[in-house]
């Protein structure tokens, strides 16, 4: 696989996010949405209009994906929370991880058979208490233990292969997944010039890496090669998500977090950014109540 042609990644929206994350395609809205973790913040950017909105969240939310019903599941502190958009309420309907009170839910996935994967972390960082989740239809299951900092996870075109990332340890895990049940952890690759941050996948099978610290996006082949970088003007990238009518808009979350002194000389750290792309992405699923 080749470096695909790109256009020069363009700031969107200059929303000075301390910690943006998670941005996701909702096609019916024609919208992007992403959150400000740090800030307490969920963010609506409609590209064809150019509105942006803004909500307060109720604590620190690592993701807020599209339902079925044409709400949004926001990954809450200390639960999972039902957002409805024309009301602008939260409300929680499952906890989560109320033996571990340090901890914050942070990044998120739908896959195609509408259950919901998620990650949690220390909230300080400083203690490997993290786990991945798999909540489906009212069922919370823990798969994996023991992360510093969760990112992700997705999955392959086929469905076959499940990304996650440890990112602390800049480490990106791959295991093989069947219906919802996870087998043979590995490291999939290493992000050695940035944090691995949140991951999606293209319809090629080609993995795209948030790199916190390491001024752009990764690109990793289904073998685990490296295979290029789509570079930023910023340098702690969080995020990135194929959006637009046929998914070859990249969006881009960053972040001033950790990096607040380099704001003089990299004013749009935590802004919004798009870039067009070749290879469109997958379809963003939406999570079944």
């Amino acid at each position: 696989m080749s470096e695909p042609e790109l256009t020069t990644p363009e700031l969107v929206w200059d929303v000075q996010a301390e910690l943006g994350e998670g941005p996701v395609w909702d096609e019916p809205r024609g919208a992007v949405w992403f959150v400000d973790i740090k800030g307490r913040k969920l963010h609506r950017y409609t590209p064809a209009t150019g509105e942006k909105r803004s909500w307060d969240t109720p604590d620190q939310t690592g993701f807020a994906l599209p339902a079925e019903d044409g709400s949004l599941i926001c990954g809450v502190r200390g639960g999972l929370y039902r957002f409805d958009p024309e009301a602008g309420d939260f409300s929680c309907f499952q906890p989560v991880e109320e033996d571990r009170p340090q901890n914050r839910l942070n990044d998120g996935f739908v896959a195609p058979d509408g259950s919901l994967w998620f990650g949690s972390m220390d909230d300080s960082e400083a203690v490997e208490t993290g786990a991945l989740y798999r909540w489906f239809r009212g069922e919370l299951t823990r798969h994996d233990d023991g992360y510093g900092v969760t990112n992700g996870p997705c999955l392959s075109p086929d469905g076959r292969t499940l990304y996650h990332h440890d990112t602390l340890k800049k480490t990106v895990l791959a295991f093989d997944h069947d219906d919802g049940v996870l087998s043979n952890r590995r490291v999939f690759a290493v992000t050695e010039d940035g944090y691995a941050d949140g991951p999606s996948m293209d319809a090629a099978g080609v993995l795209h890496v948030g790199l916190f610290n390491g001024w752009g996006v990764a690109r990793f082949a289904p073998d685990g090669a490296r295979i290029g970088k789509i570079d930023l003007p910023v340098q702690t990238v969080t995020k990135a998500a194929f959006g637009g009518p046929d998914l070859r808009d990249l969006y881009m979350t960053t972040a001033w977090l950790g990096n607040a002194d380099k704001r003089a000389d990299q004013p749009t750290l935590g802004g919004l950014y798009r870039v067009r792309v070749e290879t469109p992405g997958l379809p963003q699923n939406r999570i079944r109540l």
